[in-house]
């Protein structure tokens, strides 16, 4: 019976969600694009790709707790620092995330049709992992945008964490922190792996989570202190996420 009722929820994937994913994608890129010369402030876009968003977590029938926002001010300028275990963690963090941040992503994110353009007329930022000095350009024009009072979302592990456990954190990621003087804010993420996995085109109905932490002051921080930073940022999510497995094991 679980093998007949795994297998109708993969044609459901195939047949209803996937395809819903990308016209909900061309539809809210396409507005988004249409709105962006009359939005220097990117207000109207960032509630493009926050309906978007949810639409999608609606559709796949992904369950969303968030916890822990007494702990920020959404008004603040923060870098948000997240675990990265699949591509609902994007999706999660602009639907729910209620904040008007840019993230730092992967270069090939904006080569994709309608997302691509969206991200590129919104200010947010690609990161070429295999070119240092374009990944290092990415890195200053982020601290210029927080200078300026924009928060930004990074996932310090650089990628999906494939093999499953948490992966270390690049210390050069909290550089961004450290120079622009801003604090940084641990960001938990639970079960969207077990929602999507990578490699994979079958979206499972789950519950997720979003942790959200206290900021830790970056106050007197120098570069040297970044992967010190990296290390406690990375030691709150995993005691978060051992945490929540201790929990679901019981």
């Amino acid at each position: 019976m679980k093998k007949f009722l795994d297998g109708l929820s993969y044609l459901r994937s195939l047949v209803v969600t996937i395809p819903l994913i990308y016209l909900y994608t061309i539809v809210m890129g396409t507005i988004s694009l249409l709105v962006s010369p009359f939005d220097r402030r990117g207000n109207l876009q960032h509630a493009c790709a926050r309906l978007w968003a949810r639409l999608i977590m609606t559709t796949s029938l992904v369950r969303v707790r968030v916890s822990g926002l007494e702990h920020v001010d959404t008004q603040a300028t923060y870098v948000y620092c997240a675990n990265h275990q699949s591509y609902l963690d994007t999706t999660l963090l602009f639907g729910y995330l209620p904040v008007k941040f840019r993230i730092m992503a992967k270069a090939s994110l904006f080569r994709i049709p309608f997302l691509g353009w969206h991200l590129k007329r919104a200010g947010h930022m690609p990161i070429a992992r295999d070119n240092v000095r374009r990944a290092a350009r990415s890195l200053l024009e982020a601290a210029e945008h927080i200078r300026a009072g924009t928060p930004v979302v990074v996932f310090p592990e650089g990628g999906r964490s494939i093999p499953g456990p948490l992966q270390e954190f690049r210390a050069g990621t909290f550089l961004l922190a450290i120079r622009a003087g801003v604090p940084a804010v641990p960001v938990a993420i639970v079960g969207t792996r077990a929602a999507l996995a990578p490699h994979s085109w079958h979206i499972h109905p789950a519950r997720v989570e979003m942790i959200i932490h206290p900021p830790i002051p970056t106050e007197g921080m120098r570069t040297k202190d970044s992967e010190r930073l990296a290390q406690q940022v990375r030691d709150v999510i995993a005691a978060t996420l051992a945490a929540r497995r201790g929990r679901s094991s019981h």
